[in-house]
């Protein structure tokens, strides 16, 4: 079928307003905040319906044409590029909040929902409640977040957001439409289980097995007081321990690490920044009592902080990039890896000499996940955007980062199109057989954002 066919079905699905395939409009798409390589779209288009992202799908799928679904376009390692070039799904107009369920504490949204939308409607309307945000502009997409195992203010205590997710509904290739988790089952979208669960089939998946319209996320309570308590640490080798019995202890609703070069109060320490709640002031100075305690016994020490620093790290979000060292020209990749608990000592080892040796000053942190049962260690490597060559120096700072951490027992996050064939390269043969007989098997044609987790 001819591009001006294509064009014309589309619109016709959707509307003129909502379909293009002017260069002007498809610019965005080709890229996105990271250092990966543009690669040009040929039709951008954004649906407000489950129908029309089926209509979509199915006309993609018969004509055997690329799609790719697009949250907030965030996640810097080159997800939403589309590789094959085909069909960009913009999900931003299925922005619904379509049920807050106060008792069982989850909220079912559609696919284009931001985290600021959701968390200032909650702080409106249910100010007992809060979502799981991650450390990212409030523009980024509750789904494509969960989706992509985001973590963020909450999973120290409960986990990434992808095991936050209730209930699904997706649409795969042939465009039907399908709905996972009790919701398969029951009216209410509350749980997982207890039927045979084939959400995590949807989770790190990039949006190669199908897409995504409607989610259902855990909600947690809300306390009423909320601070932090500082400490520095000089020894990398004691945080292992450290994290552990503050973990042990279940005073922490969040730990982040902080490791950078600037400002200069920062270098040769790890900052310590626990997130501890409460009902009341009292409640409040017996955890921090208990920290300090923990601090001195592994030789760290308390920090208090001015109340205004204080308050930016109170802020929700954090905003990642605030933490970044921003050369001119505004570029940085923010990666990261999950690794057990005991490699955290050796992650800022591998983070700050593979920055040093690429002249990136060294910014690095780390989330606890599960209540230490796993951490998301993060690298910021900033660039020029306006400087291939300083692109292509982060890129190749973010490649040894992927080759160190899998050598060491990690596996890297949102992995971007060289990543994924360094962990496909290491992943159990018959894991790797698995994945490729279940996307051949779903999407035979090879539509679904062809490029990414391609099983050689």
């Amino acid at each position: 079928m001819s591009e001006i066919n294509i064009l014309k079905e589309l619109e016709d699905i959707v509307g003129k307003d909502y379909v293009s395939n002017r260069s002007e409009d498809l610019y965005i798409y080709s890229q996105d905040p990271g250092a990966s390589l543009s690669r040009p779209a040929d039709f951008v288009v954004m649906p407000i319906t489950s129908k029309e992202v089926q209509e979509i799908v199915t006309l993609a799928n018969r004509e055997k044409i690329p799609i790719v679904p697009m949250g907030g376009g965030l996640t810097l390692s080159g997800l939403v590029i589309p590789i094959k070039g085909g069909i960009v799904m913009d999900m931003k107009r299925m922005n619904k909040i379509i049920e807050i369920n106060e008792l069982s504490r989850f909220a079912l949204i559609e696919a284009g929902v931001t985290s600021g939308q959701l968390l200032a409607y909650l702080n409106t309307n249910h100010p007992d409640l809060q979502p799981p945000v991650p450390d990212a502009p409030p523009s980024i997409t509750i789904a494509g977040n969960a989706l992509i195992h985001g973590s963020g203010y909450l999973s120290q205590k409960f986990g990434d957001h992808g095991s936050m997710i209730n209930g699904l509904e997706v649409i795969l290739p042939d465009g039907e439409l399908y709905k996972l988790g009790s919701c398969a089952v029951s009216d209410y979208w509350f749980t997982r289980g207890p039927i045979p669960d084939f959400i995590g089939m949807f989770t790190s998946s990039f949006g190669t097995i199908g897409i995504i319209t409607k989610l259902s996320i855990k909600l947690f309570p809300k306390h009423k007081i909320r601070t932090l308590v500082f400490g520095l640490c000089k020894d990398p080798k004691t945080l292992p321990k450290l994290i552990s019995n503050i973990t042990f202890d279940d005073v922490a609703e969040d730990i982040l690490l902080g490791i950078a070069d600037k400002p200069d109060w920062m270098k040769g320490y790890v900052t310590i920044m626990v997130y501890i709640t409460g009902e009341s002031e009292d409640e409040i100075n017996n955890k921090t009592k208990i920290l300090k305690k923990l601090y001195r016994e592994s030789k760290s020490r308390y920090m208090k902080v001015p109340k205004r620093l204080e308050e930016i790290f109170l802020e929700k979000p954090q905003f990642a990039a605030t933490a970044a060292d921003f050369r001119k020209g505004g570029g940085f990749e923010y990666v990261g890896a999950f690794v057990p608990l005991k490699l955290i000592p050796e992650m800022i080892k591998i983070g700050s000499e593979i920055s040093l040796n690429h002249e990136i000053i060294p910014t690095l942190g780390a989330r606890l996940i599960g209540q230490g049962h796993a951490v998301m260690f993060f690298f910021t490597y900033s660039f020029n955007r306006a400087d291939p060559k300083d692109m292509e120096n982060a890129r190749d700072a973010l490649h040894e980062t992927n080759k160190a951490v899998l050598e060491i027992g990690g596996i890297p996050w949102k992995a971007e199109l060289a990543g994924q064939q360094l962990i496909l390269e290491k992943m159990d043969t018959n894991y790797k057989k698995l994945l490729k007989n279940i996307k051949n098997l779903l999407d035979p044609n090879g539509i679904m954002n062809p490029g990414n987790w391609e099983v050689k």
